[in-house]
């Protein structure tokens, strides 16, 4: 899976947030390293690319250029570039493993990268399904299957687009979609809420499954709390940038506009800071958790059944009933 990867290996716990949270791993004694599989998928221009350095405080993809003027307008097929970065989160070794989606949504019809996308979460099912039926296991055996996909909104401030509602409907009985507007920093406050509002109730109208932070431990009162609070947020509003400053002897990512600036990790500009603790601390458990136990069972029951081609209305429904969407 490895095509690239970051500058720094063994990135230390953001430096730059603002927030002190607790620790709640629930893998500590992975030695080896725990892979988690994350892809981004989202059009050009919003921020992929430098919301995945942002993320990995380094350089894990450096900022292409054009060599064809002429030619730059021309979309490209959407492709699969893998990267690998080696972090450490409190004491807890992750592998984390980006499928980056570049050309998505570019073209005028892109019915091709839903199958394109659809066909290569499925493909990391099968590769498992084929392992667990080997008479002698493998070892090494790779598990590539995606533990968290970030679906980039455009900030457009109305609603949500039709690809935009075409692809989470596809996908959401494939993977643990987390909606995340880029670019964030071009909404007002206002607008920003609004946007949130909208969006949220297009995925309520059009039953669109999300990893919606269920509550699976209601013992656990600052975890349901904890929940409630993500659920609330959601879309995640981030704002990515590679520019440090010095503030007060700290270091701080900002984005320098003409009116002033945008903090990067400050929770009152940006929820950057609350997805990445999402992603590296506090649900890796349970994205990784929810892929088997839900998602990859519901598909090995259709695949063993043959019965995968019932995508759109079977499956998503029972993922939505299993989430309590």
């Amino acid at each position: 899976m490895k095509e690239g990867s970051g500058e720094d290996q063994n990135v230390a716990p953001s430096m730059y947030s603002h927030v002190s949270r607790p620790s709640s791993h629930r893998n500590k004694n992975a030695r080896k390293g725990l892979p988690f599989n994350v892809m981004l998928v989202g059009e050009s221009g919003l921020g992929r690319k430098t919301f995945l350095n942002t993320l990995c405080e380094s350089t894990v993809i450096t900022a292409s250029e054009v060599t064809n003027a002429e030619q730059a307008h021309i979309a490209e097929p959407m492709q699969f570039k893998n990267y690998t970065v080696e972090m450490d989160e409190d004491g807890m070794k992750i592998i984390l493993n980006i499928v980056d989606t570049p050309g998505f949504g570019d073209g005028i019809d892109n019915e091709q990268c839903f199958m394109q996308i659809q066909e290569h979460l499925e493909l990391q099912f099968d590769s498992v399904l084929a392992e667990e039926n080997r008479i002698k296991r493998n070892t090494k055996f790779n598990d590539s299957r995606i533990h968290a996909l970030l679906y980039f909104i455009s900030p457009t401030g109305h609603s949500l687009r039709e690809i935009d509602i075409e692809l989470m409907k596809r996908l959401g009985s494939r993977a643990n979609i987390i909606p995340v507007i880029g670019r964030s920093d071009s909404l007002t406050p206002r607008e920003l809420v609004l946007f949130k509002q909208r969006v949220m109730s297009d995925i309520v109208s059009h039953n669109i499954s999300l990893f919606n932070f269920p509550d699976l431990n209601d013992e656990d009162e600052d975890a349901v709390e904890e929940n409630s609070e993500l659920r609330a947020m959601l879309p995640f509003a981030v704002v990515g940038c590679e520019e440090v400053i010095n503030e007060d002897g700290r270091p701080v990512r900002v984005r320098n506009y003409p009116w002033g600036v945008v903090q990067v990790d400050n929770d009152e500009h940006s929820d950057f800071d609350r997805l990445r603790y999402v992603l590296l601390n506090s649900h890796i458990s349970d994205l990784r958790d929810r892929t088997q136990n839900e998602l990859y069972e519901i598909y090995r029951t259709e695949k063993l059944s043959g019965n995968t081609s019932v995508l759109a209305n079977n499956t998503s429904q029972a993922v939505i009933s299993a989430i309590g969407a």
